[in-house]
C-alpha cells in the first residue's frame, strides 16, 4: 500500500513536470507544448524550462536570500521572518520541487540530442551544463541530495537514495568536462530556442568553464579534495586556458533578458512582474549593510546622475532620510523606521527592478573575476589578484551601467572609483581577518563579490558560507545561535515518500534542520 501511495505521488510530480511545458505562456511554436506532439526535439524544451528555473530562482533569490544577507528586511514581528533566521520547514519545498521536475525536461534534452538520427553535441554538452548548474543548487542548499538515481520515475525507481555531497561535486565536474569537450566542435543549434545567448554555443562553452570554476573554488576547502581542484584551476587558468575558454566581459555573462513589458502574460516577462504584485514589490526595506556601502563609495549604480530620469540605476526609492536602510536581525518589538525600499512597476519612475530586463541572471562575468582574484591571493595561479579584483569591480557595475567603466581593469573610472571609495587593493593586507575593521584581501574580494552576485539565487549565501565574508552585522534579535543558517531542510512530502533513503541521509550528514553543515562547510 505504502509503494502505491509513494507511486501516486510521484506521478502527481511527473504531471507537474509535464504541465510547466503546457503551461507556458505565449512561446511560439518551436516552443510549444513539446510534451504533447508525438515527436519532441532537443530544442523545444529549452526556452520553457530556463523560464520555469529563473522563474524559481529569482523569485526565492527575493525572499529567501536577499532576508538572509541583509539586501532586505521584511520588517515585522511575526514568527516566519527570515531575516531573523526564523526558517519555517515549508520554505524548503519550493526550490526542491521546481529545481527536480526542471531536471527531467533538461535530461530529456540530452537524451533526445543522443539519438542517432537527432544527434546533437551541442545540446548533449548545454544539457550537462545546465544539470550541472541545477545540481549544484540542490547540493549546495540541501547537502545529500537523490543525483545517480534522480528522475528515474519513468523507469520505476520512486525512492532514490541520496548521494554524498563528494560524490555529487564529483559527478558535476565529469559532466562539465564532457560538456567542455562535446562544445568544441561548435555544432549548430536553433538560434530562437536559446534564450540564454541565442545559439551561441562558444559562449555556452564559456559558461560550463565559469560554473566549473565556481564549483572547484566551492570544495577548494575540503582537505581530502583540495589538492585536486586547485591544480584544476590553475590548469583551467595558467597551463591550458586554451581548452578551458571562460568568460571574459559582460557580453559572455549568462543571462535570460525579460521583455521589460508590465504585462504578466507576455512572453519572458520578469517573474518579478508576473508573480509578484506591484503592491508587494516594494514592501521589503533595504538593508543597512546593501545600502550603506553604496551610499558612501558614492557608486554608479545607486547615484541618480548615472540612472534615467533621476531614477539610480538599481531601482532604490529614497526614505524619508534619503538614501538608508534599517538593521537586519533586530529585536521583536523594536522595528525600525523603513527608510529606502525598491520602486515597484506601480511607481512613475524611470526604472524599476521589477520590470527591468537584466535581472535574470545565471552567472556574470564579474562572479568569474572574483574567482581569479582569490585564487590569486592564494597563490593558486600566476597573475595579478588586484588586477583581477578592479576587473571584477569594473565588469559589477558595467553589467548595470554599460557605458561605465568598459576599460576593466585599468580604467580611469574604476581607478578613481576605487581611491575615493577607499577600497584599493593591497598586497600588503593579510589574506584573512575575522576583525571587521581590519582590511584583508578575501573582504576586499568579498564584499564586492556580494554586490557582484546581486540577484544571482542563492549564491551570496552560498558563498557566506563558504567564506564568512563578507562580514555582516549580527543583530540581537537572531536565532539560530545568531549563526547563518548552513542548509535547508529536506521537504516534508521526501520524508513520506521516501523514508528509508531519507532516514540514512540523515544519519550520515546529520540532524534535519538549518543548523547541520553541509560537506563542503564542515571543517
Amino acid at each position: 500500500m505504502k509503494k502505491n501511495k509513494n507511486t501516486i505521488v510521484y506521478i502527481l510530480l511527473a504531471g507537474l513536470g509535464f504541465s510547466t511545458l503546457s503551461c507556458t505562456k505565449d512561446f511560439n511554436e518551436i516552443n510549444t507544448d513539446p510534451l504533447g506532439k508525438g515527436a519532441v526535439e532537443a530544442h523545444q524544451l529549452m526556452a520553457p524550462t530556463m523560464v520555469s528555473l529563473m522563474s524559481t530562482n529569482m523569485l526565492r533569490n527575493r525572499n529567501f536570500n536577499n532576508e538572509l544577507m541583509q539586501v532586505t528586511v521584511d520588517l515585522g514581528d511575526s514568527e516566519g521572518k527570515i531575516f531573523r533566521y526564523d526558517i519555517r520547514n515549508n520554505v524548503a519545498d519550493n526550490t526542491w520541487n521546481s529545481w527536480y521536475v526542471n531536471l527531467t525536461n533538461i535530461k530529456d534534452m540530452q537524451t533526445i540530442a543522443s539519438q542517432p538520427e537527432k544527434l546533437n553535441k551541442s545540446y548533449q554538452g548545454i544539457s550537462l551544463i545546465i544539470q550541472s548548474w541545477i545540481y549544484s543548487l540542490l547540493t549546495d542548499t540541501y547537502g545529500d541530495v537523490p543525483y545517480s538515481e534522480a528522475n528515474a520515475g519513468r523507469e520505476g525507481n520512486y525512492q532514490p537514495v541520496f548521494d554524498k555531497q563528494k560524490d555529487i561535486y564529483l559527478g558535476m565536474f565529469d559532466k562539465l568536462e564532457q560538456a567542455n569537450n562535446l562544445l568544441k566542435d561548435g555544432t549548430a543549434i536553433v538560434g530562437t530556442s536559446d534564450a540564454i545567448f541565442n545559439g551561441d554555443v562558444a559562449k555556452w562553452r564559456r559558461l560550463g568553464n565559469s560554473l566549473y570554476l565556481r564549483l572547484l573554488l566551492r570544495v577548494s576547502g575540503k582537505s581530502e579534495v583540495s589538492s585536486t581542484v586547485i591544480a584544476k584551476i590553475k590548469e583551467m587558468i595558467d597551463t591550458n586556458p586554451g581548452n578551458y575558454p571562460v568568460m571574459q566581459n559582460n557580453q559572455h555573462t549568462a543571462k535570460l533578458l525579460w521583455t521589460g513589458s508590465n504585462i504578466s502574460t507576455q512572453l519572458y516577462t520578469s517573474p518579478f512582474m508576473a508573480s509578484v504584485r506591484a503592491n508587494d514589490f516594494y514592501v521589503p526595506a533595504l538593508g543597512e549593510f546593501f545600502i550603506d556601502n553604496l551610499v558612501s563609495w558614492s557608486d554608479p549604480r545607486i547615484l541618480p546622475s548615472f540612472g534615467l530620469s533621476g531614477t539610480n540605476r538599481f531601482g532604490i526609492k529614497p526614505g524619508p532620510g534619503g538614501f538608508a536602510g534599517v538593521s537586519s536581525g533586530y529585536n521583536p518589538g523594536s522595528e525600525p523606521a523603513k527608510q529606502s525600499q525598491f520602486y515597484s512597476s506601480s511607481d512613475n519612475v524611470a526604472i524599476n527592478l521589477q520590470t527591468d530586463r537584466y535581472t535574470g541572471i545565471i552567472m556574470n562575468c564579474a562572479e568569474v573575476d572574483f574567482i581569479l582574484a582569490e585564487a590569486a591571493a592564494k597563490g593558486w595561479i600566476n597573475g595579478d589578484a588586484g588586477a583581477y579584483y578592479y576587473k571584477g569591480i569594473a565588469d559589477a557595475i558595467n553589467y548595470w551601467l554599460p557605458n561605465v567603466m568598459p576599460g576593466g581593469a585599468t580604467d580611469p573610472a574604476v581607478l578613481a572609483y576605487v581611491d575615493a571609495a577607499d577600497i584599493e587593493w593591497s598586497n600588503s593586507a593579510p589574506l584573512e581577518s575575522v576583525d571587521a575593521n581590519t582590511t584583508s584581501k578575501m573582504s576586499l574580494i568579498h564584499k564586492q563579490k556580494y554586490y557582484a552576485l546581486f540577484l544571482v539565487d542563492f549564491q551570496q549565501w552560498f558563498e557566506y558560507r563558504r567564506t564568512s565574508y563578507p562580514i555582516l552585522p549580527k543583530g540581537p534579535g537572531l536565532l539560530n545561535d545568531k549563526v547563518m543558517p548552513a542548509r535547508l531542510n529536506y521537504p516534508t512530502i521526501t520524508q513520506s515518500t521516501n523514508p528509508t533513503n531519507y532516514k540514512n541521509a540523515v544519519a550520515g550528514q546529520g540532524p534535519d534542520n538549518i543548523k547541520t553543515q553541509v560537506w563542503w562547510q564542515k571543517p
